[in-house]
């Protein structure tokens, strides 16, 4: 049973933390390990507070239990003094998540027993309910579901990825506000400077699996109340989300994966994803144009 010091502590580490949902690079249908230890050594020398392993982002649904034995183990070792959220679709997956020593466990959306599956969930480690668009395999949960999820004792906050629908974000912005002791995480990479204006207290989003030092710091500037680097860190963000967050919206796994590559943080060759559709060679070249603009502008 998870403690509330336990779900007091996180949400402290969260607090105006970003926390990148990492993707899993392949070389065609394998996993490339060598890449994924270089990745995960490259990031911890990034002002991240973590990172999210077996998100929609890292595939964790796809993944076999060993290749997500792997993926953890992995960034445990990179990052032993920070946050690692590990996604969960059923009590098997949090089962696995807890005994490789991950902090928390972000939900996959539950249609048939929601407020039931968070609570299974939050026993194992601290929670962090997710609402997603409906067309990634969303749930668009009602109200008085997410204030019975929200009052579960288990539950840190909620992830809320909507994609595109600013007046979703407000209404659910709204909502957390009866629950001032829940943490509101962002996970809107079209729009992430406007969606911590509207409340949001912390990030996990695919868009720090590259920049990271960017978007960290719009959330430190955020926090600060400086506004002249937020609006500068905000517009950069937006730029690279309009390279790499468009349709084909799956394809956007691929496109950080190549944003990463971009960085030096993963080799040119492993950025496969072996479930998401096939890209053309220029939309690389989009993004590797979006990673270079950014790194020579932000602040």
């Amino acid at each position: 049973m998870t403690s509330p010091a336990a779900t007091a502590s996180l949400t402290e580490r969260l607090l105006w933390g970003l926390v990148p949902a990492v993707p899993v690079p392949f070389r065609g249908g394998s996993m490339d390990e060598a890449a994924q230890r270089g990745y995960a050594q490259w990031m911890a020398g990034q002002p991240v507070a973590g990172v999210a392993v077996w998100a929609h982002t890292g595939r964790g649904p796809h993944l076999s239990a060993e290749q997500r034995r792997v993926v953890l183990e992995t960034w445990r070792e990179a990052l032993p003094d920070r946050i690692v959220v590990a996604g969960a679709r059923d009590v098997t997956m949090a089962i696995e998540a807890r005994r490789g020593r991950a902090d928390a466990l972000l939900a996959f959306p539950d249609r048939t027993d929601p407020v039931g599956h968070h609570a299974r969930l939050s026993k194992e480690l601290p929670l962090i309910a997710f609402w997603l668009y409906e067309a990634a395999g969303g749930v668009a949960y009602d109200d008085a579901t997410l204030h019975a999820i929200l009052d579960l004792p288990g539950v840190v906050g909620i992830k809320v990825a909507t994609l595109d629908s600013v007046m979703t974000f407000q209404r659910l912005a709204a909502l957390l506000r009866a629950h001032p002791d829940k943490l509101l995480v962002t996970g809107e990479d079209r729009f992430l400077g406007y969606s911590l204006m509207l409340g949001a207290r912390a990030a996990l989003v695919g868009m720090g699996a590259a920049l990271p030092d960017l978007q960290a710091g719009l959330l430190r500037a955020y926090a600060d109340a400086d506004w002249p680097s937020f609006h500068a860190r905000s517009a950069l963000c937006d730029r690279l989300a309009e390279a790499t967050f468009i349709p084909p919206m799956e394809g956007y796994v691929r496109r950080m994966l190549w944003a990463a590559a971009a960085e030096g943080a993963l080799p040119a060759e492993a950025c496969d994803d072996p479930w998401g559709p096939p890209l053309p060679a220029e939309e690389r070249a989009a993004v590797q144009r979006a990673v270079h603009d950014a790194r020579s502008a932000r602040p």
